[in-house]
């Protein structure tokens, strides 16, 4: 008995990335020794998931009220530097994906269709949409997770609230430090609801669905792993001028893990923000840089329009021409800017890359399906790109300020 509770205290004590792992093989254990049971314990990947969702508006409105509010003058933020990194991995992004694509063409199986789903019909929409989310009531947007408008509310607030005693000051921040160690609190508990989401997902689908669909499996993955270790470090060795891989590996290990099996860059705010802190950055950049990234940093978002795109018009017959496959990549990294934080976010905006092309709504909607078929990998490996580059930009760009290389 000594001897076993020794073993919990150790896993207790240890890493939370080592203790994810457990979660993530005492899932795949439970999910092959007993799907019903796996499916039983699933509720813990929900309860988890839904948990992060809750804390995370609450979050990010206070802790970008505050900090903006309690900035010093000529305090510099780097915001600048680290939206145009977002834009630019992001259109990275897309661009490699259009090498990937035709390097490895791929043909997709259209049989079955996605029922009452409302895909946005161009550009001007999407743009349209977003600026609406922008002046939604504060309320709502706290509670539908609208994190446009709730970082939109928190600018406002912490500006308005710059010039207020300071008594009022501390109360905003006396109220962040609350939150965050309720954050603290939710994320001790990620190898319980990673387990869960293991072991439920893999009870319910297995891997046979994914089987048919290996090759445009390979190429989505291939392109996001491509971006993750190769581009993604260039881009960070031009701005710190050093060995970027431990950040690299770091992010990808702390932050994208966890992405990975939550599916929502909203959801992961919380697992960021505690990484930011982890890394010592400064709080009043990534206060406002992560919940930005969240939204507007997608560039796993870009390369899974992109890929099934071009898979839908080699599937059709479509010959594309490498200009006009330059010019999908803009449209894609621009309509995965707009592409929502939760878990298959992007795939309904391929009907509205697929329509440069000449493609119905129907056929594009037929590869929707295909993309929530293989969404077990292919929305989690997303997620877990656009998640974790977050981290990495931030923390490049606070580097590149305190080296002042490039910045």
């Amino acid at each position: 008995m000594n001897q076993y509770q020794s073993l919990l205290a150790r896993v207790a004590s240890s890493s939370l990335v080592l203790q994810i792992l457990a979660g993530i093989i005492l899932g795949i254990i439970l999910a092959t020794a007993s799907t019903s049971a796996a499916i039983h314990v699933s509720f813990l990947g929900s309860l988890f998931v839904k948990a992060l969702k809750a804390v995370a508006p609450i979050l990010v409105f206070v802790l970008v009220a505050s900090s903006i509010a309690n900035q010093k003058k000529n305090t510099q933020t780097n915001i600048r530097p680290i939206i145009g990194l977002y834009l630019l991995g992001t259109l990275a992004a897309a661009l490699t994906a259009v090498v990937f694509s035709f390097a490895f063409p791929t043909t997709l199986l259209l049989a079955g269709s996605i029922e009452e789903s409302n895909p946005p019909q161009g550009i001007v929409e999407v743009l349209n949409t977003l600026l609406f989310k922008i002046v939604d009531n504060p309320i709502n947007a706290l509670l539908t997770g609208n994190y446009i408008s709730i970082l939109a509310w928190a600018v406002g607030l912490g500006v308005t609230l710059h010039h207020a005693d300071a008594s009022t000051k501390k109360v905003l921040s006396d109220l962040t430090n609350s939150v965050t160690k309720i954050v603290r609190f939710v994320i001790r508990f990620a190898p319980i609801g990673i387990f869960g989401l293991v072991a439920g997902t893999i009870a319910a689908t297995g891997f046979e669905a994914l089987a048919s669909y290996a090759q445009l499996l390979s190429v989505l993955v291939a392109a996001m792993l491509f971006i993750a270790l190769v581009v993604n470090p260039i881009i960070a060795y031009l701005k710190i001028r050093r060995n970027p891989y431990p950040l690299v590996l770091k992010c990808l290990r702390e932050s994208g893990l966890t992405a990975f099996f939550t599916r929502s860059s909203a959801a992961n705010i919380p697992v960021n923000m505690a990484l930011c802190e982890e890394l010592k950055l400064h709080k009043d950049t990534y206060s406002v840089s992560i919940p930005l990234g969240a939204t507007i940093n997608m560039g796993g978002a870009a390369i899974t329009i992109t890929v099934l795109t071009l898979a839908t018009a080699n599937t059709l017959g479509i010959q594309v021409d490498f200009l006009t496959a330059i010019l999908l990549s803009v449209v894609s990294a621009v309509s995965a800017c707009g592409a929502s934080g939760v878990a298959g976010g992007s795939l309904l905006l391929i009907p509205l890359a697929c329509s440069l092309f000449g493609i119905s709504n129907d056929v594009a909607m037929q590869v929707v399906a295909v993309g929530f078929v293989i969404g077990v990998i292919q929305d989690s490996a997303e997620t877990a790109l656009n998640s974790s580059t977050d981290v990495v930009f931030t923390a490049v760009a606070c580097e590149a300020a305190k080296t002042k290389v490039d910045c």
